[in-house]
């Protein structure tokens, strides 16, 4: 408790100076001879992110699975710009590049192979085999159309001819013998009739014969009809023959061309096993379907060369799914990332009303692209897409692009009809999110951790040192000469530099979101050309500022009207016993500003109690009522030790009809107790903002540049004196960075900023009565704050002693 004691020591007050509540920017680092942008080398490096560099660089330089990036930080840092900034200059080391290409599957039809070829051949493979089926299509109907495969084909045919007419002469010579003709009907049948002579029996002649006739004839037709039904197998035994011969013969003629044209493409390709492999395949398979070349029906020969509008056929395409030119490590930003634009997709075709597909309609995605270097994508999209998720975590799992059951997985109609041969995958993944998205991801999904074992966290500040300022000069100079802007000469660069301080709300920080001081940029260099400037001056940057808050400030400005028109309370002179002013932000999605509250507290007798108003009305916030309580915790130390407070304190911010929360005012509201028990007036000239703990010690706070620039305006609003001003936590003097106007009054001691470590600290000043050391008015464990307490202390000793009388 003695070390507690001590800490809350009053008289630590210190009234600041227009230096301390503005910290210019001289540019020391830069030295005299850098007058503008112009003379300062563009930064490269990724500004004040050098947790977030060596996290990438260690994700990048480890090849085993699941060492991809979750890239951490706020929006509007920049994190996508430094990081493709960084990748760019990466060079290739030992991986080496591949182009992807899908081909027909020669063996199974519904799975595409997959073709790895050198980086930056598929192009040229897919040419080479596009001229190579031109010239088949040309060469092999030649082969077919001379004299001499015909006299070869005709020699077969009438060998096979001879044969088949020497077996059925000899039949028929047989027939004859026997009395019998062999005849071939119109119906390409043979039937046998017995012979009257010459001329064949009618049924009359043949019923006039006698039984043994009649029988000797029936018998010799029935053994040469066994006979026939021999030749007949021998004939059809002579045509497969002739067929095979003529096939052996179309495949020689057919062998010669595709020898004499692909020979010289496998020589090309002859270090690529894959593709020799193919070629190999495909002179095989055009063997076997040389119809498609030869082909005289119009309709197949048109289905065969469908849709594409290549007079080649369809099955022998190459499709290039990704070609690596560049030769550089593949970089890709996915801003949609949807499930097609991510994995692929298989298209369909229609051809005179039949819908078909095949593997020259496989189309890439994202993650096909980046094979091999990086794919960078926002988490929360990502995230927002069916299915997306889980297909991203299982291509990484599996390390390979499965086209045919990513597909499946989302398709209702049940129409896919190939299965494509998977793609190996080697991609490192960099997601972009905020904390809540990272937190929401490690605490749910347990294979997160897994995949994304590197956190690139950014920072959303960085010290503000000479060396760090020439830095963020740099870092200008690099976003004037990217955009091509007017340069900035050296007295905007430093209020530039200045404004991003009083982004970090810190005088020694400097902001990190890139965005704001881009968007402060070119809003600086159109107010630059608008008035003909050759260069972008200090005016410049305060003109664009000045426009930016007027395009953002309209309720602030419906605010401040109704300090103005009085309907909203607000004193700013006089004193007040149990009022006090206190500070606030209101904050809208681009803007934040400050606004004085008026905060009452009034007493009556009771058991000690501080009700909070609003926690009753249920408009106090849980942070609040925590300060509510702490405040009075302090209060009941030091005033209630011995015997119960007597009193009841009702406790509001007046003309409040919104939610309450924060401890920012805390320090206020306990000012404002201690005057309603001491009935010791405040001053309203002043107002307070800052929280507090058990101790009586003020904390820090954040808006504080908005909180003393809203008061200050409500002063200028109902009558400037010199005696205004504010009192702020010691703690938060680093984050003054205040605007122009307000600094020139601190200058010239017409507006005070009081910094107080402690809550008696503020009430010495707000009652004008300075906290006395050495009084013993109270016991020795509560440290002496003075009069203020002292007479606090009576009036509730009095209270007390009247309410034992009764």
């Amino acid at each position: 408790m003695p070390e507690q004691r001590k800490q809350g020591d009053v008289g630590n007050i210190e009234v600041l100076s227009g230096e301390q509540v503005y910290r210019a920017s001289r540019l020391g680092g830069l030295g005299s001879g850098y007058q503008s942008t112009q003379d300062l080398q563009p930064l490269t490096d990724i500004i004040g992110q050098e947790r977030a560099q060596q996290a990438v660089e260690f994700a990048m330089g480890i090849k085993d699975k699941g060492y991809n990036i979750y890239a951490v930080g706020q929006n509007g840092l920049g994190k996508r710009t430094m990081m493709l900034r960084y990748l760019n200059r990466l060079k290739l080391t030992e991986k080496a590049l591949h182009d992807w290409c899908y081909v027909v599957n020669f063996d199974a039809t519904r799975s595409p192979r997959v073709l790895k070829l050198a980086a930056g051949s598929a192009n040229g493979f897919k040419k080479d085999v596009e001229k190579l089926m031109l010239r088949l299509v040309k060469a092999l109907p030649l082969a077919f159309d001379n004299e001499m495969y015909y006299t070869r084909a005709d020699k077969l045919k009438t060998q096979l001819a001879q044969k088949q007419e020497a077996a059925l002469v000899k039949l028929t010579k047989e027939a004859k013998e026997k009395g019998i003709s062999l005849s071939l009907t119109s119906q390409g049948e043979y039937q046998m009739i017995a012979l009257n002579g010459e001329e064949e029996h009618t049924e009359e002649s043949f019923a006039k014969l006698s039984e043994a006739e009649r029988n000797r004839c029936e018998t010799n037709i029935a053994e040469l009809e066994v006979k026939l039904r021999g030749i007949i197998r021998q004939l059809t035994e002579w045509e497969e023959e002739f067929s095979d011969k003529q096939q052996a013969h179309d495949e020689h003629v057919a062998r010669e061309v595709l020898t004499h044209f692909i020979k010289p493409l496998k020589d090309k390709y002859k270090h690529q096993h894959e593709v020799r492999t193919f070629l190999t395949g495909m002179q095989t398979d055009i063997l076997e379907n040389l119809d498609i070349f030869l082909e005289e029906s119009e309709e197949q020969l048109a289905l065969a060369y469908a849709a594409l509008d290549k007079k080649m056929p369809r099955r022998y395409q190459v499709n290039v799914l990704v070609s690596q030119e560049q030769q550089q490590l593949p970089i890709v930003v996915e801003e949609s990332p949807n499930y097609h634009s991510l994995f692929g997709y298989i298209e369909t075709t229609t051809f005179r009303g039949t819908v078909f597909t095949d593997f020259s309609l496989i189309r890439p995605g994202s993650l096909h692209r980046a094979n091999g270097g990086v794919l960078l994508m926002d988490a929360v999209k990502v995230l927002e897409r069916p299915y997306v998720w889980d297909g991203l975590k299982r291509a990484l799992r599996s390390r390979q692009l499965d086209l045919s059951s990513l597909e499946r997985e989302i398709s209702l109609s049940g129409t896919i009809s190939l299965d494509p041969e998977p793609i190996p995958l080697d991609v490192k993944i960099i997601l972009f999110g905020d904390y809540q998205t990272y937190q929401l991801l490690q605490h749910y999904d347990p294979d997160f951790s897994e995949l994304f074992k590197v956190t690139a966290d950014f920072e959303d500040v960085m010290p503000r040192t000479d060396a760090s300022e020439a830095q963020y000069a740099r870092f200008i100079s690099s976003i004037v000469h990217d955009n091509a802007m007017l340069h900035c000469d050296r007295a905007a660069i430093a209020r530039i530099i200045e404004y991003s301080s009083r982004q970090a709300e810190d005088q020694t920080k400097l902001s990190l979101h890139s965005s704001n001081i881009a968007n402060l940029l070119r809003e600086t260099n159109y107010c630059a050309r608008s008035k003909g400037a050759e260069r972008i001056q200090a005016e410049h940057v305060e003109q664009a500022l000045r426009q930016h808050r007027l395009r953002v400030s309209r309720l602030q400005d419906n605010v401040m009207e109704n300090f103005i028109n009085g309907t909203t309370l607000l004193d700013t002179q006089d004193a007040v016993v149990g009022q006090i002013n206190a500070l606030s932000v209101i904050a809208t999605a681009d803007h934040q500003f400050g606004v004085p509250n008026r905060i009452t507290a009034t007493t009556a007798f009771g058991k000690g109690e501080v009700l909070d108003i609003e926690r009753r009305a249920k408009l106090g916030g849980h942070i609040h009522s925590k300060g509510v309580m702490i405040l009075s915790a302090y209060l009941a130390s030091i005033l209630g030790k011995t015997a119960p407070i007597p009193l009841t304190t009702h406790l509001t911010f007046e003309q409040s009809y919104g939610g309450v929360d924060g401890d920012s005012a805390s320090m206020a509201e306990c000012c404002a107790i201690i005057s309603a028990y001491a009935e010791l007036p405040l001053r309203q000239d002043v107002a307070i903002t800052g929280s507090m703990n058990q101790f009586g010690e003020s904390q820090p706070i954040g808006g504080i540049n908005e909180k003393i620039e809203g008061f200050f305006d409500v002063c200028v609003i109902k009558g400037r004196q010199a005696s205004q001003g504010v009192i702020i936590p010691k703690a938060n003097s680093n984050n003054l960075m205040l605007r122009k106007d307000l600094v020139e009054a601190v200058t010239r001691g017409e507006f005070h900023i009081w910094t107080v470590t402690h809550v008696m600290d503020a009430i010495a000043i707000l009652t004008g009565k300075p906290a006395e050391q050495g009084q013993s008015y109270v016991p020795d464990y509560v440290p002496d704050y003075g009069a203020a307490l002292r007479q606090a202390q009576a009036r509730l000793d009095a209270l007390r002693q009247k309410s034992r009388k009764k």
